[in-house]
């Protein structure tokens, strides 16, 4: 599976957030959406004003738009372009009205980095769960209902119109046991799986087989570690071992806005939506088979190699009140600590 580039003449578009707005009393008729837009030497299109074209397809990827708006916003000094699904200049249809229930939905951009209409680079990705407070807005409630009785379980006979749900019934014989991966696991580290890489494979007490994903590209390749630079988080963000405890800690921090933490998080790439901001120990597992995996991305079109020269990446694992831990890929370690405001690599990565 791979990220949502598309690779034109000229220019090198990733998507990297797309978010429903959070449900409320009434909530807004908009979803948020960020995208990053490079060229074709991988360089950051920032500050620059740009002409985007947003459809709304139903079914699938080449479905029916029920909805369509333009939009003319302006990259960041990163590349980063935010805008609103629904609040742009309407072509077709209304965002307000989309029955969201009937799905599923797939969102298609268009973008001329000049900031024209000749749109160079198209992306399409689908919509992996409901726009829940859209939803919640137009059926009324965002409270389910009590879940009614088990009804009793039918006589058998000859097939008919299905009735209402019996009770479970007895667990059947135990099957022959599947043919084994390399090792014994069904995975591999450098087997390109889930949105990315895997890196890292396990086995729990129960021998379930467990990994680490590192994604395809870099979030970022200059971001501090959160706006919050001054303030303690404390042992919720301390594990070095814990990405994901440790970036919903960061994101929760009172006052925070931005973060390599965050864009982890708000990342959806490769149908996933569970990335986060690695520990200082994944980081160090990830440096350990750089080698396996770095040849597995150089093969990948449109992927970033990680850990090159003297790159330092932002872990998640705080170090003080104004100070968290970088790994430096260079010599291979924690290399102390860092000041929050500093700006470093970003890598995100997943489990299973």
């Amino acid at each position: 599976m791979k990220r949502i580039i598309t690779i034109c003449a000229a220019i090198l578009m990733t998507v990297t957030v797309f978010l429903p707005q959070q449900a409320s009393a009434q909530s807004p008729n908009k979803m948020s959406y960020q995208a990053v837009i490079r060229n074709t030497s991988n360089a950051l299109v920032a500050s620059s004003n740009v002409g985007m074209r947003i459809s709304i397809l139903q079914t699938s990827p080449s479905g029916t738009a029920v909805y369509v708006e333009t939009q003319t916003p302006t990259t960041n000094t990163n590349g980063l372009v935010s805008i609103e699904i629904g609040g742009g200049t309407v072509v077709l249809g209304s965002f307000a009205t989309i029955d969201w229930a009937n799905g599923p939905y797939f969102v298609k951009t268009e973008t001329d980095p000049s900031g024209g209409t000749s749109y160079s680079i198209t992306g399409t990705s689908q919509l992996l769960s409901v726009p829940y407070a859209l939803y919640a807005a137009s059926s009324g409630s965002s409270t389910p209902g009590p879940q009614g009785a088990t009804g009793p379980q039918g006589p058998t006979g000859p097939q008919g119109p299905q009735g209402p749900p019996g009770a479970t019934g007895p667990e059947g014989a135990t099957g022959p046991q599947g043919t084994s991966g390399v090792g014994g696991f069904t995975h591999y580290v450098g087997e390109e799986f889930g949105g990315g890489v895997i890196y890292y494979i396990w086995k729990d007490l129960n021998n379930v087989e467990h990994g680490l994903i590192v994604d395809l590209t870099h979030v970022s390749t200059a971001q501090a570690w959160s706006n919050n630079n001054i303030t303690l988080i404390g042992p919720a963000a301390q594990s070095t071992w814990d990405g994901l405890s440790n970036s919903n800690a960061i994101v929760s921090q009172e006052g925070h806005t931005n973060s390599a933490a965050k864009l982890c998080l708000d990342l959806i790439v490769g149908g996933q939506s569970d990335w986060y901001l690695p520990s200082v120990d994944e980081l160090s597992l990830l440096w350990h088979n750089r080698f396996i995996v770095n040849k597995v991305l150089s093969t990948i079109q449109g992927a970033e190699l990680f850990g090159t020269g003297l790159s330092d990446y932002w872990s998640s694992s705080e170090y003080s009140y104004n100070y968290a831990y970088p790994f430096r890929f260079g010599p291979g370690d924690a290399g102390g600590n860092g000041f929050k405001s500093s700006t470093y690599f970003v890598r995100a990565i997943r489990s299973f």
